[in-house]
C-alpha cells in the first residue's frame, strides 16, 4: 500500500520536479537572504533583505533547473550519497561525544585542525559524490571519465605535470601558512 503511495507519487512527479523545485528554490533563497547581495531595504540598523526580489529570483533559478533533466537526474543521484554522508558524520560525533563528560562538547573549538582536516575530507567526498552522479557521456560519469583516463595515461606527461603542480601548491600553502604562524607569533 506504501509502495502504491510512492509509485504515484513518483508518476506524479514529486521526485523529479516538485522536490528538486523546492530545494533549489530553498537554497538559492537562503543564500540571497544571507549575503543580501541583491540589496537591502531601509537603511540603518532596520535595513532587511528584499525578500520580494530575492523570492524572485530563487524562483527562477529553481525553475531552470528543473527545466533541465540532466541537473535533476545529478540532484537525484547525488542526495541519498550526501545525506549518507550526514549520517557518518553525525554517527562519528554521537561517538566520540560518548568520551567526553556531561556538558556542551565542541569538537571544533578545541580540535581546530582536526576540523580543517575533516572539513577538507568532506568537501572533497561530495565534489566526488557529484562528479559521479553527473553524465558525461551515455552511461560515463565524470568521475568515471577522469579514473579512466588517469589510469590509462598514468605514464603521460600531463599526469606527471598536474601531480607535480598539486606538490607544488600544497608546498607553498605550507610554506605561506608557516611564515602567517611565525607573524602572529611574535
Amino acid at each position: 500500500m506504501l509502495q502504491n503511495a510512492i509509485n504515484f507519487f513518483r508518476d506524479f512527479g514529486l521526485f523529479d520536479v516538485v522536490l528538486p523545485f523546492l530545494l533549489v528554490f530553498a537554497i538559492v533563497f537562503a543564500i540571497l537572504e544571507k549575503t543580501r547581495i541583491l540589496g537591502n531595504e531601509g537603511s540603518g540598523d532596520k535595513a532587511v533583505p528584499k525578500h520580494s526580489l530575492n523570492s524572485t529570483v530563487a524562483f527562477v533559478v529553481a525553475l531552470l533547473v528543473v527545466a533541465t533533466n540532466k541537473v535533476v537526474t545529478a540532484i537525484n543521484a547525488a542526495l541519498p550519497n550526501v545525506v549518507l554522508l550526514v549520517v557518518l558524520l553525525v554517527s562519528f560525533l554521537l561517538v566520540l561525544g560518548v568520551f567526553y563528560k556531561e556538558g556542551d562538547f565542541d569538537f571544533s573549538e578545541k580540535y581546530q585542525a582536526w576540523t580543517k582536516v575533516f572539513a577538507g575530507l568532506i568537501f572533497a567526498a561530495i565534489l566526488l559524490i557529484f562528479a559521479d552522479s553527473i553524465e558525461y557521456s551515455g552511461q560515463q560519469s565524470w568521475l568515471d571519465f577522469v579514473l579512466d583516463y588517469v589510469i590509462q595515461n598514468y605514464s603521460s606527461t600531463v599526469v606527471g605535470a598536474i601531480v607535480m603542480l598539486i606538490i607544488l601548491v600544497g608546498a607553498v600553502l605550507y610554506i605561506t601558512r608557516g611564515m602567517k604562524i611565525g607573524k602572529e607569533e611574535k
